[in-house]
């Protein structure tokens, strides 16, 4: 499987400009134009993977390329790099679009906030309106998504996967224990150490490090993440800390209880930055969804070692959902990912539904609770 994974499946790098910012996306499968592919065979769906912290895309491109062979190579999957997180090689050309290239500067775009509407300016600039998503979110990548849903809620998504969630409570938990000082109080110590130590270190020297780091991690050095002993890239990445540390605190119940129905959550039983009672209080608030704890012992930071096994777990979620993609009866299905059914959306016709559709809307509730 390793060997089939490495030899056949592509994967195109691209530096684009989004939000004004040089970003790493990797796509995995054919298909790296959605827009200008007007062709039949173009896919009617798109993976979109949104990595932790830090927000190196090269560390998911094994877990993209299983979760790509898994899903029979019928859709795109593609990771973006946060903000600032990666920096493209002297000899590598920024793609840039008129939509991004006229498009209102971000604030804040290292921050928290700003990187959550970098996604959706890369979702608005690189990826069609009518193309239906399915998100997958990793550690703070699941506060990505939620607040993602709330923003723009007419999103195509009909599933989102939160994998290991950082949601709530950061500062709290054992980990956030100890970087909490480092990322709120030290950073600027932390600043000034990395850049002291990095910036005169050879790029020879950095790449064999990164090497034999990558070695003990199992992951495979396709694309070179010289960014991880970039200055700049670390000092994004410890700012986007700290303020996740002051900002992830509640948990957005508002958010879940909205769009709960095609959410699927995955905690972990050894994870030190979300740990077993975060899983326990948000099991115990929604008993209706589909929260899950691994039994496996994976880690926080799964992309080391155990990359076929999460996307295995998420495409066997997934079979049923991407079964009907292509089904002419698909656009029932539609309705229901725009918003969760729940009685108070029953309401007369307003500016979301039309009266020709509230009937139909009305259909897919009652044989979604017949279903339930």
């Amino acid at each position: 499987m390793d060997s089939e994974l490495k030899e056949e499946i592509p994967v195109h790098e691209e530096f684009i400009l989004c939000g004004g910012v040089e970003t790493q996306v990797l796509k995995c499968g054919p298909w790296t134009d959605l827009f200008n592919d007007q062709s039949v065979k173009r896919p009617k769906l798109l993976i979109f993977i949104i990595p932790g912290n830090p927000g190196f895309s090269a560390f998911y491109v094994p877990f993209a390329k299983a979760l790509y062979s898994l899903t029979n190579r019928r859709f795109p999957v593609w990771t973006i790099s946060h903000a600032g997180h990666a920096l493209a090689p002297k000899d590598k050309k920024i793609l840039t679009t008129s939509e991004d290239s006229n498009a209102q500067e971000i604030k804040d775009i290292y921050g928290l906030n700003g990187q959550i509407e970098h996604k959706l300016a890369f979702l608005r600039t690189h990826v069609p309106k009518d193309m239906k998503l399915v998100l997958i979110g990793h550690s703070i990548g699941s506060y990505f998504t939620l607040q993602m849903l709330k923003r723009v809620p007419e999103l195509l998504v009909i599933r989102a996967f939160l994998l290991f969630p950082t949601i709530e409570r950061m500062s709290e938990s054992p980990n956030g224990r100890i970087a909490t000082p480092l990322l709120c109080w030290f950073r600027y110590v932390l600043y000034v150490t990395g850049y002291l130590l990095l910036k005169p270190c050879p790029e020879k020297i950095k790449s064999l490090l990164i090497r034999r780091c990558l070695q003990l991690m199992n992951l495979e050095n396709e694309f070179s993440p010289l960014n991880v002993l970039e200055p700049f890239c670390l000092a994004n990445a410890a700012y986007l800390g700290g303020q996740e540390m002051m900002e992830v605190v509640k948990r957005d119940d508002e958010t879940i209880k909205e769009h709960l129905c095609k959410l699927t959550f995955y905690y972990g039983t050894i994870d030190p930055w979300c740990p077993k009672e975060y899983y326990e209080d948000i099991k115990k608030d929604f008993p209706e969804g589909d929260i899950r704890l691994c039994e496996k012992n994976i880690p926080h930071a799964f992309i080391t070692h155990f990359n076929q096994e999460v996307a295995n777990m998420i495409a066997d979620s997934l079979k049923d959902d991407l079964s009907k993609i292509g089904n002419p009866s698909w656009h029932y299905h539609s309705l229901r990912t725009m918003r969760c059914p729940s009685p108070q959306n029953l309401k007369p016709p307003d500016e979301r539904f039309s009266s020709d559709l509230l009937p139909t809307y009305c259909l897919v509730w009652k044989n979604q609770i017949s279903r339930d």
